[in-house]
């Protein structure tokens, strides 16, 4: 199924808030036709409103796809309304957090096509990273599908095993909220040491943007990027002995916060 069945046959967005406007900017920008989209959203924004797709209107009888992506704690509320399209040829893919794939089963059917999707809030700017994992009855064409549909808001990765997810949630799908506080606390540094807040800031976040863009162009590994921009005996190796100490540094730190957030997924996965 490629995107010319999915413009025949629709495309049903399931909640329309940031990632979801995010998600379908990205189809609209990629050639998808604004007619072939249905959005259900009880709040819709302006823009969703000025983009001509079908708004809170009867569904298409047998779309190629719907994406769910509604708040976990809204999902309740949002499958029934979805039943009749369960136990068909309807592809269902869910970017909502914490929501296995055994509570779509049991919602739709034990016979529909599921793929369980976690993106990250970079998707907003077109640089997000997606993990996916599909059941048996979407199968490798419904994965291709989803993959497809979330190239549109940036990298795509598969997972071999749903449980995985709950770590992937620890890394990237928490993960900018960790990066944005290195940028605050980095910041707050400068300005321990007498920089004005504004510069300070404005050096942290181009500092923590223009790494990452390095780390991810650059052939080498991170690793070896910091051990270039390391002289013996200068003021990079005098801060990163204190950031790469194994008691009180980054390794222990972010080994906990990863466990901690990772282990609030299973949580919430269990109910």
């Amino acid at each position: 199924m490629d995107m010319t069945e999915i413009a025949a046959r629709g495309l049903v967005l399931l909640g329309c808030g940031k990632m979801g406007s995010a998600m379908l900017a990205g189809w609209l920008k990629d050639g998808l036709p604004s007619t072939s989209v249905w959005v259900l959203d009880p709040r819709p924004s302006d823009w969703v409103k000025a983009q001509g797709v079908h708004l809170n209107s009867d569904l298409p009888a047998n779309p190629a796809i719907v994406i769910v992506a509604v708040k976990p704690q809204m999902m309740g509320d949002a499958l029934p309304a979805m039943k009749a399209l369960g136990n068909a040829e309807t592809i269902f893919v869910s970017v909502a957090a914490g929501t296995p794939i055994s509570a779509f089963e049991a919602a739709l059917g034990d016979r529909t096509p599921v793929v369980r999707a976690m993106p990250n809030t970079p998707a907003a700017v077109g640089r997000g990273i997606t993990a996916l994992i599909g059941n048996a009855n979407a199968g490798e064409h419904g994965v291709a599908l989803a993959e497809g549909l979330l190239s549109a808001v940036g990298q795509t990765v598969r997972l071999e095993d749903e449980s995985q997810m709950d770590a992937v949630t620890g890394v990237s799908g928490s993960g900018p909220a960790y990066v944005f506080h290195l940028i605050e606390t980095l910041a707050a540094a400068g300005e321990a040491q007498g920089l004005a807040p504004d510069l300070a800031m404005a050096l942290a976040k181009a500092t923590v943007a223009g790494a990452g863009a390095l780390a991810e162009a650059a052939d080498e590994d991170p690793s070896q990027l910091r051990v270039n921009v390391t002289s013996p005996n200068g003021t990079t190796q005098a801060a990163l002995e204190v950031l790469m100490d194994e008691e009180a540094g980054f390794p222990p730190l972010l080994k906990r916060a990863v466990a901690a957030a990772t282990e609030r997924s299973r949580e919430l996965s269990r109910g």
